[in-house]
């Protein structure tokens, strides 16, 4: 199953970042990561600094 980011993100970027695979873009307000493209590596989750994405 593919992370998800949820509403706590503020859109910081860091997540984009460290995605190995370019799942993550900036959606309306907020990132999204697009789960055909996601590994479910976890790197996002553990640069999010609002704990915003899960799994």
């Amino acid at each position: 199953m593919a992370y998800v980011i949820g509403d706590t993100c503020v859109a910081c970027g860091a997540c984009e970042a460290q995605c190995p695979v370019g799942a993550i873009s900036m959606g309306d307000g907020k990132f999204e990561i697009d789960p055909e493209k996601c590994i479910e590596c976890g790197a996002c989750a553990g640069a999010c600094p609002t704990g915003a994405i899960t799994q």
